[in-house]
């Protein structure tokens, strides 16, 4: 039997790999994956793919050997002709697919702070997220120490979890960030939670981007449902360090 050049069995398990995450997604788990976040763990499996097959120097050389071949044997003229030929159009024909104007309504039609459902389940149980305060603020006042403790631990738990797209310093610009559409929010501007309540914050962490209503679409928010990660009181931390760190106040809802 034939062995597959070792060229065609890294593409194949890139194909492979893609593919799964279409199947994954759309179909096991019903859920829409941002294209921004799919090409984001497309370029490190992609990177981690080709650092397996390209190990050694002769496996580097034996991927190559089918490139080699078609550029240096006489034989392969008609073949390398029609290859340097294709590509650049195929190319040409992605790049302009990303560049054409697109005739759907503009981002910046999306709520960018959707009105919350009147109630929600969260956690296995149902919360009126008109009235739900946070239940740890009390401590601010009533216990100081134990409030910076609580601080403390929401600052473990957002560097945990993160700052990976929201930034070290809370201004939406993680590692990731600039490959994310829309971009993570800049909890620092007096226009994201400073206008907000905490239950708001909440509800928002605990459905992430799936949790979005309808008047948020299209939806493209590559935050997870964090409460499939994180515990009930873990969220309540990071809210209180989110508030914290920026120095903003939450509005509560006699504002």
């Amino acid at each position: 039997m034939r062995k597959i050049p070792r060229l065609f069995q890294m593409i194949g398990i890139i194909l492979l790999i893609y593919f799964s995450f279409i199947v994954l997604f759309d179909y096991l788990l019903d859920q829409v994956i941002p294209s921004s976040l799919l090409r984001m763990y497309m370029f490190f499996i992609i990177a981690g793919v080709v650092a397996v097959f390209t190990f050694t120097e002769g496996s580097t050389e034996e991927l190559l050997a089918p490139i080699m071949e078609m550029m240096e044997n006489p034989e392969k003229r008609k073949v390398r002709n029609a290859v340097l030929t294709v590509m650049p159009i195929l190319v040409g024909a992605y790049l302009y697919s990303q560049m054409v104007p697109s005739v759907e309504a503009p981002v910046e039609l999306r709520s960018i702070h959707p009105a919350p459902p009147s109630s929600v389940k969260l956690f296995g149980k149902r919360y009126n997220l008109q009235t739900l305060v946070n239940p740890l603020r009390k401590y601010e006042k009533d216990d100081p120490e134990k409030f910076r403790e609580l601080v403390r631990e929401g600052a473990r738990v957002y560097i945990e979890n993160c700052h990976i797209c929201h930034g070290d310093k809370l201004d939406g610009q993680g590692l990731y960030a600039v490959r994310l559409n829309p971009t993570p929010l800049n909890f620092r501007d007096v226009g994201t939670i400073a206008q907000l309540q905490e239950s708001y914050l909440f509800w928002r962490i605990s459905t992430g981007g799936p949790g979005l209503p309808d008047e948020a679409a299209p939806w493209i928010s590559s935050m997870p449902v964090w409460q499939d990660f994180l515990t009930e009181e873990e969220i309540w931390q990071v809210i209180l360090f989110l508030y914290d760190y920026t120095g903003h106040r939450p509005r509560t809802w006699e504002e």
